[in-house]
């Protein structure tokens, strides 16, 4: 039990932390909001949004959202390696309580800019979605998916030269499942009552996917870590 909530309280405090240095900096979620903002403004003023069909217009939102992404979900570790702070990371908080936080803290910070994107996404493409439940379960899972796939390739990548480049190319294969999954989910989301009946899968998967990247993060982060 003192484990546990000792574990809990690290995680806490690691989650805390950087949020209260992206409160400072506004670093990662300008740098991702600017990135989506302008694009969906872009591409709305390019193309008429009753060109693009249903699949068309869900691929382009989760293109979107997966460069935002790529653009901020990296510097939760990135941060701590120019900063020089990631030694004593490393002695003040656990591998698991570590890779948790950080974890967190990029649902938190994808999480916001889903917020801010979708709602955009639907007034600039002048799109109704025919299910906008399921249309939120799409976006809170494909948040989720996005978050757990690139915590442990920021980890990863945090000690490279070129970062930025690297964690793109390394990210863009392990998230290309929840990608495709989050895809289809949200066009079903877009459609009619048929495409809704598929759309249960596609949810399941993404959870499925979730829960697989954690996992696996969570056995592999210690020797990432610490290497």
């Amino acid at each position: 039990m003192t484990s546990s909530s000792n574990c809990a309280h690290e995680v806490l405090a690691v989650l805390a932390k950087d949020l209260r240095s992206e409160y400072r900096t506004r670093y990662a979620l300008s740098a991702v909001l600017l990135f989506a903002v302008t694009a969906l403004a872009v591409v709305s003023f390019s193309v008429s949004p009753y060109s693009l069909e249903a699949d068309a217009q869900s691929a382009f939102l989760w293109i979107v959202l997966f460069f935002s992404a790529m653009s901020g979900l990296s510097r939760s570790f990135v941060r701590e390696e120019e900063a020089r702070t990631a030694m004593a990371l490393r002695l003040a908080a656990a591998p698991e309580a570590v890779y948790l936080g950080k974890l967190l803290f990029n649902i938190t910070l994808q999480g916001a800019v889903v917020i801010v994107v979708v709602p955009l996404f639907l007034v600039l493409m002048d799109i109704a979605p025919a299910h906008p439940g399921l249309l939120v379960w799409a976006a809170v899972l494909g948040t989720l998916a996005l978050a757990s796939s690139s915590t442990i390739v920021a980890a990863i990548v945090s000690r490279a030269n070129a970062k930025g480049a690297l964690f793109a190319v390394l990210a863009f294969p392990v998230t290309l499942p929840g990608l495709s999954s989050a895809i289809r989910a949200t066009t079903a989301a877009l459609q009619g009552a048929v495409g809704r009946a598929r759309a249960a899968d596609d949810l399941r998967a993404l959870a499925a996917y979730s829960v697989l990247m954690i996992a696996t993060s969570l056995l592999l982060f210690d020797f990432v870590w610490n290497d």
